[in-house]
């Protein structure tokens, strides 16, 4: 899924690091094009990866501003195309040349190591050449206000992928993701600072550590959103910068889809409740049973506005990230250029617009869970559990 596309599965970075002497827009679309994707089709080689314009997937060349440049934001794609070939379709292959080679050389009754390494490097070259590579496209959106850059998947694979090929084209920058306590860091002002800090568990900013020790603020937030989900109005106030206006109204609840688990000494016991939840009874249940809610779908609506999310507390990902609907509305008049520009922005207006809200609602969470009535909030919760 596109991060254009209404739904998309995103995470976010932050870009640290020295930028350019030079102008960073141009120096951005030299970077660009020198890492270019290079088809393979036409040859037998097994992968290639590079960069593509968002909106042409055939496109590496980046030849002016406009191919990446919106405004403050720049937007590229990382294209890879491997080539794979099913160990059914290359064993057969290869015990032929293997029957084959020992015909012409009787003196031998097995194939030599090296020359078996021989064979199937060829046998492999031979099938790739056959076999058409199979492309994967991962977008990204940097917007150098924030230095924020927002990536369209939540593999491993595709993220240590797209980290690795940032560095290597960016020379001086790297990406961090912007994990749970780094978020929490951004959304609460200077007086709560010196409590987070406090309530940070990572002895290090190592971003694995950092995210390892500081699961409880997912935890803790889920838990809390469950409670006001069932226990309050669910409405809450903008309160981070973006799209909407401070002070605007929006409602937050969870519902749908919950995934709980807890660590034994038999490994990780894991519970989905799915469905419409009314009372959260089975939830509740597999709570006092010591688990923790680690995932969960959230609904976030401001007037006719719907915004849904699974959202991957541990890491604060978002997997089927639903925006208002964003479309292209074709005439013979208006430019197609200037209609897929317009359509870039108001996507972006509703993605960010998301991603305020659940700003707001984690930076309402965390005013309550670093407050020093915290105390009193957990015990209105527990008893909530037992009830």
């Amino acid at each position: 899924m596109g991060i254009l596309n209404n739904t998309v599965s995103i995470c976010q970075f932050q870009v640290l690091g020295v930028m350019p002497a030079t102008e960073l827009a141009t120096w951005v679309g030299e970077a660009l094009a020198s890492d270019g994707f290079r088809s393979i089709e036409q040859t037998s080689e097994e992968l290639s990866s590079g960069w593509v314009q968002l909106d042409d997937y055939q496109d590496s060349d980046f030849k002016g501003l406009h191919t990446f440049q919106h405004d403050h934001y720049f937007a590229f794609s990382l294209r890879r195309d491997q080539r794979k070939l099913p160990t059914a379709l290359v064993k057969p292959y290869f015990v032929k040349a293997e029957q084959e080679w020992l015909t012409a050389n009787p003196q031998f009754k097995r194939v030599p190591k090296q020359q078996r390494d021989d064979l199937r490097d060829a046998v492999r070259g031979s099938l790739f050449a056959k076999t058409l590579p199979v492309p994967a496209i991962y977008d990204a959106v940097w917007d150098t206000r924030s230095n924020l850059l927002t990536f369209s998947s939540l593999g491993t694979v595709a993220m240590d992928l797209f980290v690795e090929q940032f560095k290597k084209s960016f020379d001086g920058l790297r990406l961090v993701p912007l994990h749970p306590m780094a978020r929490a860091q951004q959304v609460i002002d200077e007086t709560l600072q010196p409590a987070l800090t406090k309530a940070n568990r990572s002895g290090s900013d190592a971003v694995l550590e950092q995210i390892e020790a500081n699961q409880w603020l997912g935890t803790d937030f889920l838990l809390w959103l469950m409670h006001e989900t069932m226990n309050a109005s669910s409405e809450y106030s903008v309160n981070q910068p973006g799209p909407a206006v401070a002070g605007d109204g929006f409602v937050a609840y969870l519902n749908d889809r919950l995934l709980l688990s807890s660590s034994t000494e038999t490994g990780v016991q894991k519970v989905t409740v799915t469905g419409p939840q009314d009372h959260f009874n089975e939830v509740r249940t597999a709570l006092k049973g010591g688990k923790d809610i680690h995932e969960s779908v959230l609904y976030m609506e401001k007037q006719e506005q719907l915004w849904k999310m699974t959202l991957k507390g541990g890491t604060f990902h978002f997997a089927s990230f639903k925006a208002p609907a964003v479309t292209l509305e074709k005439d013979d008049i208006t430019d197609p250029a200037m209609e897929n520009e317009a359509v870039f922005f108001e996507r972006m207006y509703m993605l960010e617009g998301g991603l305020q809200l659940f700003d707001s609602l984690l930076s309402t969470f965390l005013q309550q869970r670093l407050d020093v009535n915290w105390a009193s909030k957990e015990q209105a919760i527990r008893i909530y559990l037992e009830s």
